[in-house]
């Protein structure tokens, strides 16, 4: 479900493409039955255009990729994660509305 601004990440290319990026990266973990994780999905996408070049931007299906959710500790999603220097620095539990998450990201970049 990603698009062309928005990256793909999974339990196999977590530590390479997040925790190891040279950027902020936001992850937002969700799932295919999920109804406010689709609604979402503009948003992320919206976010991925707006911040290029400054922060990578990116997917993790919960359902294919449990360990990285568990290892953060995922309860419920939609959940974005953002990650500076291979740590999380905010978090968003649920629908947030495009300018809360532009809010959070600013502090970080």
């Amino acid at each position: 479900m990603a698009t062309e601004n928005v990256q793909t990440f999974t339990d196999g290319n977590f530590d390479e493409t997040v925790l190891n990026s040279g950027t902020t990266v936001l992850v937002d973990f969700w799932a295919e039955w999920c109804g406010p994780c689709k609604r979402l999905a503009p948003t992320v996408d919206a976010l991925a255009s707006d911040y290029l070049g400054k922060v990578t931007v990116g997917k993790l299906n919960v359902d294919e990729n449990p360990k990285v959710a568990e290892k953060y500790q995922v309860r419920g999603i939609p959940t974005l994660l953002l990650f500076k220097g291979g740590q999380v620095v905010e978090s968003v539990v649920g629908l947030a509305q495009k300018d809360v998450l532009k809010k959070v990201i600013d502090k970080h970049i």
